[in-house]
């Protein structure tokens, strides 16, 4: 009877509790049971056309085939051979299936309302152009083309035109990523001093995607450096890059497979990223940022992470961390593909990712190849209008 006199009132007499913020699966769960989040309901669906399924154009026809919200009237992909395929796998007996030669189909069909582009790299731009040319709103794959100067003309036709080009990003969608940029601005740990990245892939990409990629800076680091410069809301004005061909095959390519880069900020702050094209464990990806209050972390995530074992005298055992950047980053996919519909749909008026954002990565990664290959540190000089808003 010792604890009798700590007795609480009935929890039904206090108020209930409707969770925490960083139960982000249960907040999605209330959205739907109360119809959404409070704006407008649209009755819409989104026609889209999607070109390329590859590593990511297959995880966006994932989402999209089973989005309430888009309708896929076409697929455009090369490998004609899986068409009959995947269009009984995802039950798409409405939608047409076209090689990349006949792609001119999607742009005369008013219908389309967007496309989404996760072709090879050297094909985006004309995508682009030709989508945007149609009145059609674009979700592409980075980079938007194969050099700066060419994706500010992207860039440029969807403000002429009016319509939005949407770069994905997305680790930036990632809840943990996301939260973690949230506390650094509110100032957790104060001013940043360090902000570091590790990137290390998983499994070995293919030669042949390699080869189309545009290499480590463009393809892999660029994700590196825009969350860098979106946590800290500033861009590095020097960076100091060293890279490596450990694999023999990556060298004959003339690219990178394992990289080290520290940036320095106007603020202070420095950053630091270590990138690999080949971890065998799995897919190693941490955020870090170091200030005089303490420091944030968002480290390796886990599949059934309340799972362990311990046997004998060998201690606890867990799973190993996500395999690769689908599993890691499906949330970052789905959520980014759903900030794309929700401004289509005008529940949002302002894209979290913005062009000076991405033209800003692409010049800051343009420079980490420069100083990788000269063995030089890099400055990097902006203009008032290149600078974060």
């Amino acid at each position: 009877m010792a604890t009798k006199k700590f007795v609480d009132p009935s929890p039904y007499t206090k108020p209930q509790s409707v969770g925490h913020d960083s139960d982000y699966l249960y907040k999605q769960y209330l959205k739907h049971l109360s119809l959404g989040d409070g704006s407008p309901l649209s009755t819409g669906v989104i026609n889209f056309a999607i070109f390329g399924l590859g590593r990511a154009g297959t995880i966006h026809l994932s989402n999209l085939a089973q989005n309430p919200r888009a309708k896929l009237l076409y697929v455009v992909d090369d490998d004609v051979g899986r068409h009959a395929q995947l269009k009984k796998y995802w039950k798409l007996d409405d939608t047409v299936f076209l090689a990349s030669s006949g792609a001119s189909e999607v742009f005369k069909d008013s219908r389309v309302h967007a496309v989404v582009v996760a072709s090879p790299t050297h094909t985006h731009e004309d995508i682009v152009h030709s989508a945007l040319d149609s009145g059609m709103a674009v979700f592409c794959e980075k980079p938007v083309a194969e050099n700066l100067q060419d994706s500010k003309k992207c860039y440029e036709h969807a403000r002429r035109v009016g319509k939005p080009l949407f770069t994905a990003f997305n680790r930036r969608f990632d809840p943990a990523y996301s939260k973690l940029r949230d506390r650094v601005l509110a100032g957790e740990v104060g001013h940043v001093h360090i902000i570091k990245t590790t990137s290390r892939d998983a499994p070995l990409p293919t030669i042949a995607y390699l080869k189309e990629s545009g290499g480590v800076y463009h393809d892999c680091s660029v994700h590196d450096i825009d969350m860098l410069c979106w946590v800290l809301g500033e861009y590095p004005t020097r960076v100091a890059v060293f890279g490596h061909a450990n694999i023999p095959e990556i060298a004959q390519i003339d690219d990178h497979d394992t990289v080290a880069m520290i940036f320095s900020f106007p603020s202070g702050a420095v950053g630091m990223t270590d990138l690999s094209r080949n971890a065998c464990y799995g897919y190693d990806q941490r955020l870090e940022a170091f200030g005089p209050r303490g420091v944030l972390r968002c480290d390796d995530e886990r599949p059934m992470s309340g799972l362990s074992s311990q046997t004998g005298l060998d201690g606890a055992t867990f799973n190993p961390i996500y395999f690769s950047f689908p599993s890691r980053f499906k949330l970052g996919y789905y959520y980014e593909m759903e900030h794309f519909l929700d401004y289509l749909q005008g529940k949002t008026t302002k894209m979290l990712v913005e062009d000076h954002e991405v033209l800003a990565v692409s010049k800051i990664a343009t420079a980490c190849d420069e100083a990788a290959r000269t063995g030089r540190t890099v400055d990097i000089t902006w203009s008032k209008d290149e600078l974060p808003q």
